[in-house]
């Protein structure tokens, strides 16, 4: 790499790495891509320029080398593979032994259920820090069947666990474009504007309301922030595993939501009060005073029973639709519902 850096002119690099201008802008020199080697540009500079920088040439050239050498890494780094997490049942509130073990692979969604306060968000936050007994419930989370290495717990690189919380709220000043072209920038996205395109396309079939490549970050609505990063999570994120807190809360289309990231083989835990999102998971979790009590395999009578309710959420979101543009809810609700028909 250091070789291929000083004997190549930068606006080559910079066209064979996208990436490599960043490191230039990051230290205030923003014309950069010119058709000299990096030690010959650095001696254009004037002093007062580098002084800007707070780096001498030497220093300027060896961090770019080591930048590009992490990127290099980085980029040729395989993901790590999981084919099945376990969260070892640690204790509840009152310090009772949980004897569960709970094992899921990828594909699969799991709910967890279980009264406001139960601990149901506790458990998301143990898988997410892939807690080795020094947590409050003293869990142990296991992935493909080992306690994980102490740089795939803490590492900042490549996270194993994405998290959709209940609240969400941007404090950047970009556009949905920008942001998206930032993250597909920062995972090395081979066509940046497809994906994109194709993220944006996707959170707005989840949003009940559109918005632009245009819109303001942060003047998107809590429904459109979810779907945004939902659809963001399932096409861009090499995270296998997502964890939704409430996501019925969130105003998107849920089974849409939930379609798409089982599609990309995450692992998917959503703690949840709505019926219909706890028997669309393979299993779910009933969590009581803070301890993992019951584990449920959704059956054959339940998915039946799922169809029935889907088609009357159905309805209710017609009724909603309805009232939102000024309509009324005159006529006979009960043949509105067709319940007869579904079974």
């Amino acid at each position: 790499m250091k070789e291929y850096i000083l004997s190549t002119a930068l606006r080559e690099i910079f066209r064979e790495h996208n990436y490599a201008q960043d490191f230039f802008s990051s230290i205030g020199i923003s014309d950069a891509s010119v058709g000299l080697g990096i030690e010959a540009f650095l001696n254009t500079l004037d002093d007062s320029c580098l002084d800007d920088c707070g780096m001498e040439r030497e220093q300027i050239v060896s961090h770019f080398i080591l930048f590009m050498e992490k990127m290099a890494e980085l980029k040729e780094k395989p993901d790590f593979t999981i084919s099945e997490i376990a969260v070892v049942g640690g204790h509840d509130k009152s310090g009772n032994s949980e004897n569960i073990t709970l094992t899921m692979k990828p594909g699969e969604i799991i709910s967890i259920v279980g009264p406001t306060g139960s601990g149901k968000s506790r458990l998301l936050a143990d898988i997410e820090c892939l807690a080795q007994g020094d947590t409050p419930t003293g869990r142990h989370v296991l992935l493909n069947g080992k306690a994980p290495a102490y740089d795939k717990r803490f590492s900042v690189e490549h996270k194993l666990v994405a998290q959709l919380s209940q609240n969400m709220n941007f404090i950047m000043d970009l556009t949905v474009g920008e942001f998206l072209a930032m993250h597909a920038e920062s995972r090395m996205a081979p066509d940046i504007e497809y994906i994109v395109k194709t993220i944006a396309q996707c959170a707005n079939e989840l949003a009940g309301e559109k918005f632009t490549m245009k819109t303001a970050v942060t003047a998107l609505s809590g429904g459109q922030s979810r779907a945004l990063m939902i659809a963001d999570t399932a096409l861009l994120s090499r995270s296998p595993i997502v964890l939704i807190d409430e996501i019925e809360n969130a105003g998107v289309d849920r089974k849409k939501a939930l379609e798409l990231l089982v599609k990309k083989e995450k692992i998917v835990l959503m703690a949840t009060h709505d019926p219909i999102l706890a028997l669309m998971g393979n299993k779910r979790i009933v969590i009581r005073n803070g301890g993992m009590s019951k584990i449920i395999e959704t059956g054959n009578v339940e998915r039946e029973n799922l169809e029935l309710l889907q088609h009357m959420d159905a309805r209710i979101v017609e009724l909603r639709n309805r009232l939102r543009n000024g309509g009324k809810i005159d006529f006979n609700v009960g043949d509105f519902f067709e319940l007869e028909k579904v079974r």
